[in-house]
């Protein structure tokens, strides 16, 4: 089945959010938001990496597979960073919103399997079209049935509070996806595990030292 193929009602909430995209993996809006998305690392520490990302951006699914991993292991799990994933929706913008949908309802510990579960399946979507039995085959993964998947991605308060944070991400300063912030500081486009370290070395230098 093809994007066109989700239900009536779900395919009329999510065309309030198409008009935020527009071509590649870029977005657009204003506004201000309660904070979604997910967060890894240690509460205290010295830097802050946010990324806003999309489940339909390749780009993102690139960086997820060739420089997570190492920077987890290098940054996030020695305390160093601590990482917040954040919302954005790319074309097909549907299909994006969705995901972010069916990640908020998976377990805390789940979200961003979903995430990164809907990235591994950017090619079987493309070439099969079968968007909806895609996500639902994620949601069942992540413990959710057929009727809580509906009321999950058809929750119309859910994707308002969805709308507002893209739009406040917008307002921030985000054109494009991926986009990263590191302690504040916009970096736009995917970065090398060299890229990270030249930006953050110098930030947390002071933290390995006294470790």
């Amino acid at each position: 089945m093809r994007a066109s193929a989700f239900t009536r009602r779900t395919a009329l909430l999510f065309a309030a959010v198409g008009a935020l995209a527009v071509s590649g993996c870029n977005s657009g809006g204003a506004a201000e938001a309660a904070v979604g998305g997910a967060t890894l690392g240690k509460a205290g520490a010295p830097v802050t990496v946010t990324e806003y990302a999309s489940p339909t951006c390749s780009h993102c699914a690139a960086w997820d597979k060739e420089v997570w991993p190492a920077f987890k292991a290098k940054y996030v799990d020695t305390g160093l960073v601590r990482y917040e994933l954040r919302e954005m929706l790319t074309p097909p913008n549907q299909v994006a919103a969705a995901a972010w949908l069916l990640a908020d309802c998976a377990p805390d510990d789940r979200y961003v399997d979903v995430v990164r579960a809907v990235y591994e399946s950017q090619p079987e979507m493309a070439q099969s079209g079968d968007f909806r039995g895609i996500l639902q085959r994620i949601g069942a993964q992540v413990g959710l049935n057929q009727q809580q998947f509906e009321q999950c991605v058809g929750n119309e308060d859910a994707l308002v509070a969805l709308n507002k944070r893209v739009e406040a991400a917008v307002e921030r300063g985000v054109e494009g996806t991926p986009t990263f912030f590191i302690n504040g500081k916009k970096h736009q486009g995917n970065i090398t595990l060299d890229g990270f370290d030249a930006a953050l070395q110098p930030l947390v230098r002071g933290k390995q030292a006294a470790g």
